[in-house]
């Protein structure tokens, strides 16, 4: 019987506070976050800085949690043995990153970690099929805002993406990111994503234990799984 994705909660270390890095990975973790998100930023593949794989060894140090590293540069292929090295558990690359795409992924699981594929707003789920295909995906992540900023509005656009690929893969796993919260991740959930990456509404609410423990009940509560086998 084919796997269905469990229903995953990841706070986005890109809300956190930034001088208290170490703190806030603990504290993610005590809250009962199923992974920890960490958005790479370079200034050329989108218009802003965040991090490099030292905060990645940072955070590897600081909890026992999963690391999510979503690589948001122009040559991810150039940086995976150092993210690799620092503690990921899984990277995701953007499909629209100007480098071979297929052999970056192919080079992430050759260094034993799991590998994902980012699609922006405007990148149709088509674009991952090819990789599906050929069996090099562990995860896509669909960009539910224009990536490089934290607070943007989530685009229900993406919504008819998630419920297609969903359906063509049932055990695949899809997250999601930007601008969830608890109604938007019911949406998602009701499309067909199973992971959920926050960073204000975890980081920033006044119980991150109770909100993760909300938003994961609300997206258990809606989560849709796929329609059939895979076409």
């Amino acid at each position: 019987m084919m796997s269905v994705p469990s229903i995953q909660i990841l706070p986005s270390l890109l809300a956190a506070d930034f001088g208290r890095f170490a703190d806030e990975c603990r504290r993610a973790e005590a809250a009962g976050a199923d992974a920890l998100h960490l958005d790479v930023m370079d200034g050329h593949f989108v218009r802003n800085i965040s991090f490099g794989p030292d905060v990645v060894r940072m955070a590897r140090a600081a909890c026992g949690l999963p690391l999510s590293v979503h690589l948001m540069i122009d040559r991810p292929d150039l940086y995976l043995r150092a993210f690799a090295e620092a503690g990921s558990t899984i990277i995701l690359v953007h499909v629209e990153a100007p480098c071979d795409v297929r052999e970056t992924l192919r080079d992430i699981r050759g260094h034993g970690i799991r590998a994902g594929l980012t699609l922006n707003p405007e990148t149709p789920f088509e674009a991952a099929i090819p990789f599906l295909d050929l069996r090099l995906l562990d995860e896509v992540l669909f960009m539910s805002v224009h990536p490089g900023f934290g607070g943007q509005a989530f685009m229900p656009s993406v919504l008819p993406k998630i419920r297609a690929l969903r359906d063509r893969d049932p055990a695949i796993g899809i997250s999601v990111d930007g601008g969830i919260g608890d109604a938007t991740a019911v949406q998602c959930a009701g499309a067909g994503a199973n992971a959920f990456i926050a960073g204000t509404t975890l980081f920033r609410a006044p119980d991150m234990a109770a909100a993760t423990a909300r938003m994961r009940a609300a997206a258990s509560a809606a989560f849709r799984g796929g329609g059939g086998p895979p076409a």
